[in-house]
């Protein structure tokens, strides 16, 4: 069965929430299975594309007060937000794996100060302790009540931007990523990348049990039902998953094999159906938004434009969207402007809706400034 380009791009639309507005927060997050979070803003910027009206209040609500969303290290040791329900899957899924090479390295690291890992599994358990005890604090204060978060690691001793530093953020990251600790608010505004820390069991009681083969086929499924039809292989980067890991929870789901307009890929069984053609539509997404970062294999929506809207490390930054393909990318200036750059011609009309939709975003950032936390080429042309 072939399942063409146009039909791929009509899903993106209607199910990344471009064509059709008016998510809440969690609408979002469900809808993309998770936002990317190693920028702050990203999740911000991400959530308020897919609303008809910005609602960043409702966003700080759903993070801190209702708990609706978690922020969490997950897929590719990448930080995301996602639902509360999926925070155990992802971290069946995907948390687990991420854990035991964090550890294996630190581990590594730390016999080179004569440190063991029985060692490190003592400064674990006495800093869930002290957040215990604390219920909440920043990273300083749990160094201070476990003063063994300070020891010093050289890093890269031979090179000019060799540097020592402490083992607190490691820690607190293998915590993290292993189901104990959580991120909570961040210290100052929402473009802060310096969190307060929660015991999980605290922030998020009552989460269900998984086993990491039931995790990772409900997370394919929510991938696929998000991102498909699509080739094994995306999955299989998204989630970073071995070969054997992907094929197993696809196995577990059953999907059928498409033809992607001549590469092979899988799709839900249940949604091979053609879905109608949106509405024009225009949207900015953020730089790491999830839907250009959703797959490996883009040709089909960015075309030619990686040089200009990617790093060299593969990370995408502001893009601007026009019915399901990218067609250029914009930023802000120190001013406060947002402007835009196309990359090929898109017409009258459409320039006058991504003019507008610029208008918009730059309305409700009002005197904030972003600057991409990865910066690509054509965002630090237009931010000069």
């Amino acid at each position: 069965m072939n399942i063409g380009i146009g039909q791929r791009r009509a899903r993106l639309a209607w199910r990344h929430l471009l064509a059709v507005r008016g998510a809440t927060a969690v609408d979002a997050a469900e809808a993309m299975v998770a936002l990317h979070a190693t920028d702050p803003a990203t999740v911000y910027l991400a959530i308020v594309a897919r609303q008809r009206v910005a609602d960043g209040p409702g966003i700080e609500r759903a993070l801190y007060e209702d708990r609706t969303m978690v922020r969490m290290l997950g897929m590719r040791r990448t930080v995301f937000v996602v639902p509360a329900d999926l925070v155990p899957v992802v971290q069946e899924a995907c948390g687990r794996d991420v854990a035991a090479r964090l550890r294996r390295g630190l581990v590594q690291h730390l016999g080179q100060v004569g440190k063991t890992g029985a060692w490190l599994s003592e400064v674990e358990d006495a800093v869930a302790a002290a957040l215990s005890a604390r219920g909440s604090a920043t990273a300083a204060q749990l160094a201070e009540d476990e003063p063994r978060l300070r020891t010093p690691l050289e890093y890269a001793p031979d090179k000019p931007y060799g540097a020592t530093s402490f083992i607190t953020t490691r820690v607190l990251g293998l915590l993290a990523a292993d189901g104990r600790i959580v991120r909570g608010r961040p210290r100052g505004s929402w473009l802060s990348g310096q969190y307060s820390w929660a015991m999980l069991d605290d922030w998020l009681p009552g989460r269900a049990d998984w086993s990491p083969e039931a995790a990772r086929a409900c997370l394919a499924r929510r991938w696929l039902t998000t991102f498909g039809p699509a080739p094994v292989t995306d999955l299989k980067w998204w989630a970073s998953w071995s070969m054997a890991q992907t094929k197993k929870a696809l196995a577990d789901i059953g999907p059928v094999e498409v033809d992607l307009d001549g590469v092979a890929g899988v799709a839900l069984a249940d949604d091979l159906e053609p879905v109608p053609q949106p509405e024009p539509w225009v949207a900015l997404l953020p730089g790491l938004d999830s839907t250009p970062m959703g797959w490996q294999s883009r040709e089909w929506f960015l075309g030619g434009h990686g040089p200009a809207l990617f790093d060299r490390s593969g990370n995408v930054g502001p893009t601007v969207w026009s019915d399901g393909r990218i067609v250029g990318g914009w930023a802000q200036r120190r001013s406060g402007e947002v402007v835009v750059e196309v990359l090929e011609d898109v017409g009258t009309e459409v320039m006058t809706a991504v003019e507008a939709e610029a208008a918009r975003l730059q309305e409700w950032l009002g005197a904030v400034r972003v600057t991409p936390r990865f910066r690509t080429p054509l965002e630090r042309k237009l931010s000069e």
